[in-house]
């Protein structure tokens, strides 16, 4: 009965899950190094679905949580999760980590389908997986929860998780973000790790280079005009270095009645993401 027509005495529910996306991630996570990242790959994982079919993305869902797999914080912290989660720790590992769970997440929801799903604690990182009393494990409840105050502690990087996670689902519903319909990819720099598309007036830029950052970095436009950031990876509340100054603003160059596209000359920080508005 959930997904008959209300009218039929169904909840209506009409979204199908984009169940590929999460196992990808899983699947990138495990057998990639950082550096070999296909990002043509990735976008064709985001984008593959038929037009005019809703489609929920979420980077992690029971099939990861539950036990016998990982979450996806525990496949990119390892043991770092349980030694290095202190936000004065400057472990290279659990840096790493926090910026990729960030990317990986905003990615999703951004450019991976019409609705957006979190999993029981992966919006902070849940260092734990899911496991129901069964006799396998002696009907034990220890495994049978979420650690809901880690995400309320402010020395943990779980808070910082939590926080990013709150300005991005603010941000999309602020710019109805999953209402405006597909992505339009922009630029891949395959050579660089880096990826742009537009989605709802909002340019998104990730790079996912784990060593470069990138100074006068030219992406293409959407359209001519002045472009400031609205939201960034890379604040210090969200766990990230303030690499970027966000008083800045962008102007483009070319367009306006030319033959050349406009572009945006951007600083792109390693492993970081931006979105920006136009003016």
């Amino acid at each position: 009965g959930l997904c008959r027509p209300i009218a039929e005495g169904g909840v209506g529910f009409d979204y199908r899950l984009a169940m590929g996306l999460p196992d990808f991630w899983i699947k990138t996570l495990k057998h990639q190094r950082d550096e070999d990242w296909d990002l043509g790959e990735l976008w064709h994982q985001l984008v593959n679905r038929r037009q005019g079919e809703k489609t929920v993305a979420y980077a992690e869902s029971h099939d990861q949580a539950l036990v016998g797999d990982k979450t996806l914080a525990q496949w990119l912290y390892g043991d770092a999760i349980y030694h290095h989660m202190q936000v004065q720790d400057g472990d290279p590992g659990a840096a790493r980590a926090t910026a990729l769970h960030k990317l990986i997440r905003l990615l999703t929801l951004s450019a991976g389908g019409e609705a957006y799903l979190n999993f029981m604690g992966n919006e902070f990182g849940h260092p734990e997986w899911i496991d129901f009393p069964r006799a396998g494990n002696d009907w034990s409840y220890h495994y049978a929860r979420r650690q809901w105050s880690l995400a309320d502690n402010p020395d943990l990087r779980f808070s910082q998780l939590l926080a990013f996670d709150t300005a991005m689902l603010a941000l999309a519903r602020e710019r109805q973000l999953l209402t405006k319909g597909p992505a339009t990819l922009l630029n891949i720099d395959a050579g660089n790790k880096v990826i742009a598309f537009e989605r709802a007036g909002l340019v998104f830029v990730f790079s996912f280079s784990p060593t470069e950052s990138f100074f006068d970095y030219g992406i293409p436009a959407p359209a001519v005009g002045r472009y400031r950031l609205v939201l960034t990876s890379d604040r210090p509340e969200f766990g990230g270095f303030a690499r970027l100054d966000e008083a800045v603003l962008y102007d483009t160059l070319g367009g306006g009645g030319t033959a050349e596209v406009p572009r945006l000359r951007l600083y792109v920080p390693s492993r970081t993401a931006l979105v920006l508005a136009r003016q």
